[in-house]
């Protein structure tokens, strides 16, 4: 890796350290995930563990419902802040090549992302497997260390899909208002009614890695595949958008 590369990616990842509302959202990644994982475990975990055809694993991962949204939030404000106030012309000042640039800020969303999703999905198992007395799983148990992986890696695509489509629309308010409604209403209702469509949805095709055992072709790698290429559409049209667009 060259030096301006590495010059590029270091300023990156302080001006995603300086900047509030970014730091604050990768920080409710991690919040989100073990405070809900724990809470639900604590309350009805026992319980939904009891029923006979259980997916103890997604259950374990039922706050990834929620965390994900602070992961586009995180990768949405990540790239929302180069649009206030003539932010990118000064980025693109500093760094006029707009693909060094664009990559290198993707990678410190992706990379970020990754990093906290990962320590996440580990703590919010293990810290709420503590209350579920019998019926509690280790990372032994079928799916529970791929669905540990996986987590990670899906919050990361989650986020860098978000920031795609920011580098695209110029907007953090646009894209999750896009987002957060699709996921959690549009996406439910594909899947009662055509649930094998709904398995090609990123945020439903990206979930097959947290299930014991998934239903359906994809597999809980190739469902990871399926939100990847959602994540590199929408990385690619904001490529464009950065590479073409008045700063």
């Amino acid at each position: 890796m060259s030096h301006a590369a590495v010059a590029v990616l270091r300023s990156e990842w302080i001006k995603a350290r300086s900047v509030r509302a970014v730091c604050g959202s990768l920080a409710a990644v991690f919040v989100v995930t073990v405070a809900i994982s724990m809470l639900v475990s604590a309350t009805t975990g026992q319980a939904e563990a009891n029923h006979p055809d259980a997916d103890r694993v997604f259950t374990a991962f039922y706050a990834m419902n929620f965390a994900q949204i602070a992961a586009m939030a995180f990768g949405a404000t990540a790239f929302s802040s180069e649009f206030v106030g003539g932010a990118l012309r000064v980025s693109l000042t500093a760094v006029p090549r707009r693909d060094l640039f664009y990559i290198a800020k993707t990678a410190v969303v992706g990379v970020a992302a990754l990093l906290v999703g990962e320590v996440a999905g580990l703590a919010s198992f293990l810290l709420g497997q503590l209350f579920m007395g019998e019926f509690a799983i280790g990372l032994g148990h079928p799916g529970a260390l791929r669905a540990v992986l996986g987590s990670g890696i899906y919050l990361a695509l989650m986020a860098l899909f978000a920031a795609g489509l920011t580098a695209l629309l110029r907007s953090a308010v646009a894209v999750l208002s896009m987002l957060v409604p699709f996921i959690l209403i549009v996406s439910f209702v594909v899947g009662d009614v055509d649930a094998g469509a709904a398995d090609f949805l990123p945020d439903r095709a990206g979930q097959l890695v947290l299930h014991e055992s998934p239903v359906g072709g994809l597999g809980p790698w190739g469902g990871l595949a399926v939100t990847a290429a959602w994540t590199a559409a929408a990385l690619v049209a904001g490529w464009w958008a950065i590479r073409t667009r008045d700063a």
